[in-house]
């Protein structure tokens, strides 16, 4: 089972670390002006902070919270 922790209140603590277990990157494209002028664009990932069933925090994408919620039902 996971259980989403809001990430606000963990900013504020320092001794609580979460383990960043997903290995996906910053997607990078190009933005592209009216005028073809080109500028580099980073799209970030949603990384939220979850507890998992034996008490470990982890950073996981949203993409696979859902994943990981799925699973759990359709078992």
């Amino acid at each position: 089972m996971v259980k989403l922790i809001s990430g606000c209140n963990l900013l504020k603590r320092r001794d609580i670390m979460a383990v960043n277990i997903t290995g996906r990157k910053p997607l990078s494209c190009n933005k592209r002006s009216h005028a073809l002028n080109t500028t580099k664009k980073q799209s970030k990932l949603n990384l939220q902070i979850v507890r998992l069933a034996d008490g470990t925090r982890v950073r996981l994408s949203t993409r696979e919270i859902r994943a990981l919620r799925k699973n759990a039902e359709a078992a």
